[in-house]
């Protein structure tokens, strides 16, 4: 980690840059994702996101279940929209997944969850991917329910980093999701480049997923901190952007941001209507209060923070 910040300071409201109709249009309805001790560093929610906001929260392997359902708890009252992780390979059992259900939604309201295999490398119980969650029936009467996707793929699923296994889960995530008339959209793994992501949406069409896609953004951060995470989370060829910027030295002190990628995917929006991303979520690893600024600065009036949207004056 770098010994000093660079990041720079807040523009004031009448400084942000104007934003345009297409990434304003792209940014509609975002989301973000915290972990507990991260949501504990924010005073207020409704002073940094727009009321109703879905906000995901990361479950860690080691962290209390009390905490994640505090959490929930917490940004339910503060007008978010909480979307806790269920991550298979760290739950003992049914019991216990009955458990977090149960306190989630009689403590939190919580009425969406995000399914996935979860980081660990060897289940600690009965289950091994988030279909044996589905199974379960637990999740029946959950409003929606999201998946993970992978645009650059999953080397924790398919050692080759190919697609197949991949797809394969997620026609049969789709399909449960139909029987069921459960909410369903893939929310992916961030990546740094465009061209990768819309191969990607391409390719789950040919193979016949319709699931719209909430796709992963990596919020403004440090350059180092973002190869760190990158690397640690399997990013795959548009690591090239972050390594390229890298080679310049009169950007590697500077916090990267998403702006060039999000821009490019909101141009091919406008070109391609049919295009499978719908939503942004973003990941904060630079900061939830940094990501919240870059958000107001290009999301337009429906990026406005809850404290200045027109009910709350």
């Amino acid at each position: 980690m770098a010994l000093l910040n660079f990041r720079r300071p807040a523009a004031p409201a009448s400084d942000l840059p104007a934003a345009t109709p297409e990434v304003v249009a792209l940014m509609q309805g975002f989301s973000m994702e915290v972990m507990p001790r991260t949501a504990e560093k924010i005073a207020d929610f409704r002073a940094l996101l727009p009321q109703g906001t879905r906000v995901y929260i990361a479950h860690i392997d080691g962290t209390p279940i009390a905490d994640m359902v505090a959490t929930a708890a917490r940004l339910r009252a503060e007008g978010m929209e909480p979307m806790p992780h269920f991550p298979a390979r760290i739950i003992a059992d049914k019991r216990e997944l009955a458990d977090w259900v149960a306190r989630y939604q009689g403590e939190a309201d919580v009425r969406e969850a995000l399914m996935l295999g979860g980081g660990v490398s060897t289940p600690k119980g009965a289950y091994d991917n988030s279909m044996q969650l589905l199974e379960t029936g637990l999740f029946d009467d959950f409003r929606r329910l999201h998946v993970a996707g992978h645009p650059e793929g999953n080397r924790d699923i398919d050692a080759s980093g190919g697609q197949d296994a991949l797809m394969a889960a997620l026609s049969a995530k789709e399909e449960f999701a139909r029987a069921h008339g459960i909410e369903m959209a893939i929310v992916t793994q961030f990546a740094f480049e465009a061209a990768p992501i819309i191969d990607w949406t391409r390719s789950l069409r040919r193979e016949g997923v319709d699931l719209p896609v909430h796709l992963g953004i990596a919020g403004p951060a440090k350059l180092q901190t973002l190869i760190k995470f990158a690397i640690a989370c399997g990013v795959g060829p548009s690591l090239r952007v972050l390594q390229k910027r890298a080679r310049d030295v009169s950007k590697l002190l500077l916090p990267f941001e998403p702006t060039d990628l999000v821009r490019d995917l909101a141009n091919h929006k406008v070109a391609h209507p049919d295009f499978a991303v719908e939503r942004l979520h973003f990941f904060p690893l630079g900061g939830i209060k940094s990501n919240a600024e870059w958000t107001r600065a290009h999301g337009g009036a429906s990026a406005c923070p809850a404290i200045e949207q027109p009910e709350h004056t």
